[in-house]
């Protein structure tokens, strides 16, 4: 409903509905803060690092990461002026910021019948400042037990908030097993092609029957194999993943029956400065984990993508792809921040 999608829009407030459904949430301000003094006081009270985010933020902007005292005022202008000019919203609020923590989602589908239930979880850890690269289904090494847990927090937050269709409750979660709400898509993510290739379930299609009227699909069973999703972004990886526009001139994209391309580009088509990078999604399936990447992999290397100036991702996430970190699972929010390509993933 309109009402919990603008609820569920401010993060802030997303963040105090959950915590009262009995989500768990990140210590930090309550609701959006005033300016630096009020800031100021949350610090005392939480401690370094913070993170400040705008309150209507996403697609990883709007977040500035505080490591130091003397830092957190500039921030806080910084970044309510970025969400100003980016969101028409100058409004931040503050939470601890966790390091090497994994980046856990659950996929729910809520009817107007009651039913809400959650489809599956995704592993999006592999993340460049903020933005997702790598995305996989079901999480890997997540005990059956907390996953569980988890999940029920989805379920019970969306549930008490009134949320009716496909949407996606994200989650930190550290290595000790504690886990903290992130914030709430009321939407189709990037990502579900994991979740259906995994579930054989059409989350659109049931976004679809969900708003006529129709029952949702009930208990789902456990995920068949596992699926892993690469996003190829016109970026360049040695220069921090900054955009390169320009024009498309020889594309060719991988096949097969274990093997789907989401795209919308073709050869010819101008890559345009002004809107996202990504230009396809390519997505992997395998009876198990090991299987899924190496389908990957061999995917990657059939995707031609060339012209003028243009450089993509291919190559850099064929490089995380095959690093030991990401082999053994260990992958979290923070592999990629040191360097374009870390020394563990050479």
């Amino acid at each position: 409903p309109p009402e919990v999608m603008a609820a569920l829009g401010d993060k802030a407030r997303a963040k105090a509905l959950m915590a009262a459904a009995g989500v768990p949430v990140l210590a930090g301000s309550e609701g959006a803060v005033t300016g630096p003094e009020e800031a100021g006081t949350v610090l005392n009270r939480v401690g370094l690092p913070l993170i400040v985010k705008a309150v209507a933020g996403g697609g990883g902007r709007g977040m500035t990461v505080v490591h130091r005292v003397e830092d957190l005022a500039p921030a806080v202008r910084r970044t309510s002026a970025q969400a100003r000019a980016v969101f028409g919203d100058p409004a931040v609020y503050l939470e601890r910021y966790v390091t090497g923590a994994r980046h856990v989602e659950i996929q729910v589908l809520a009817d107007d019948h009651g039913e809400v239930t959650a489809v599956g979880g995704r592993d999006c850890s592999i993340q460049r400042r903020h933005q997702k690269l790598v995305e996989e289904a079901p999480v890997p090494g997540l005990p059956a037990e907390l996953g569980e847990r988890i999940a029920a927090a989805a379920t019970a937050g969306m549930r008490a908030v009134g949320f009716r269709g496909a949407g996606t409750v994200e989650f930190l979660l550290t290595d000790g097993g504690e886990f903290s709400f992130l914030e709430v898509n009321s939407r189709i993510q990037v990502a579900h092609p994991v979740t259906e290739m995994t579930t054989a379930l059409d989350l659109v299609q049931q976004q679809l029957l969900i708003a006529a009227g129709e029952r949702g699909p009930g208990p789902v069973t456990a995920p068949s194999g596992a699926a892993i999703e690469c996003r190829i972004n016109a970026e360049d990886p040695d220069r921090a993943c900054a955009p390169t526009p320009g024009r498309i001139e020889r594309l060719m994209l991988p096949g097969g029956p274990f093997t789907r391309v989401d795209s919308h580009v073709g050869a010819g088509d101008e890559i345009g400065p002004h809107y996202d990078s990504l230009l396809a999604k390519i997505v992997t399936w395998g009876p198990d984990r090991e299987s899924a990447r190496r389908r990957m992999l061999r995917a990657l290397d059939e995707t031609v993508v060339t012209g003028p100036g243009l450089s993509t991702t291919v190559g850099f996430l064929s490089g995380i792809l095959d690093a030991p970190d990401f082999r053994a699972a260990r992958h979290t929010t923070a592999t990629l921040d040191s360097r374009p390509v870390p020394a563990g993933m050479r």
